[in-house]
């Protein structure tokens, strides 16, 4: 049996997101890489109708739009990786939903670039990302890598604000044998200075 789809944003029947809601993304700039990575691109601005997209997967489960964030995310990755991984949630969070948004997104990403995606990296115990100042951001995450990664890696995760993450995750990597450390994320947050107040997602 078929489901029509409908727009994770307004709900509207067809295209996810619909055709509206497309027109209002915005998308990322190019910024540098955070530290430890050799390359970072993002798809979308993390605010406005591009927050709601992101924001109904990552805490909703809303995963009509999946494949069309993965398209986009494969196409602005510009070096062939041996692997796609993923920067892995906290275990609570992952009880909580039942799922790894990142995981989602890297699957499906390594699916548009014919390549495999594993586990590489274990989350250690340590307080979640979400309300953390920028100072707390670059410290609070820790990974350990659990298998020995090829020399060239692509870490997924569907959004990056100070970098911290995916900077401790290249640390990771590198730490266990990668040579190389790309990442490629959903959405970016914006910079303070192009941040827009009252951006909370809407109620479903």
């Amino acid at each position: 049996m078929l489901f029509a789809t409908r727009c994770p944003v307004c709900d509207a029947r067809g295209p996810a997101p619909c055709p509206a809601c497309a027109a209002e993304l915005r998308p990322a700039p190019a910024l540098p890489p955070p530290p430890g990575l050799d390359r970072c691109a993002a798809v979308l601005i993390y605010a406005g109708t591009g927050r709601e997209l992101v924001a109904r997967l990552k805490y909703r489960n809303r995963r009509a739009p999946l494949d069309r964030l993965a398209a986009a995310m494969a196409e602005r990755v510009l070096a062939e990786p041996d692997v796609v991984t993923w920067a892995p949630t906290t275990r609570s969070r992952w009880r909580r939903r039942g799922y790894d948004q990142a995981e989602l997104l890297a699957r499906a990403v390594a699916r548009r670039l014919g390549r495999p995606c594993r586990r590489l990296l274990a989350r250690l115990p340590g307080p979640a990302q979400t309300g953390l100042s920028l100072t707390q951001r670059r410290v609070a995450p820790v990974f350990r890598a659990t298998t020995a990664p090829p020399p060239r890696v692509l870490v997924v995760d569907d959004v990056v604000t100070s970098g911290a993450t995916l900077s401790a995750a290249a640390r990771a990597l590198r730490a266990a044998g990668a040579a190389e450390v790309d990442a490629v994320v959903a959405a970016r947050t914006p910079l303070k200075r192009a941040l827009v107040p009252a951006d909370t997602p809407r109620s479903a």
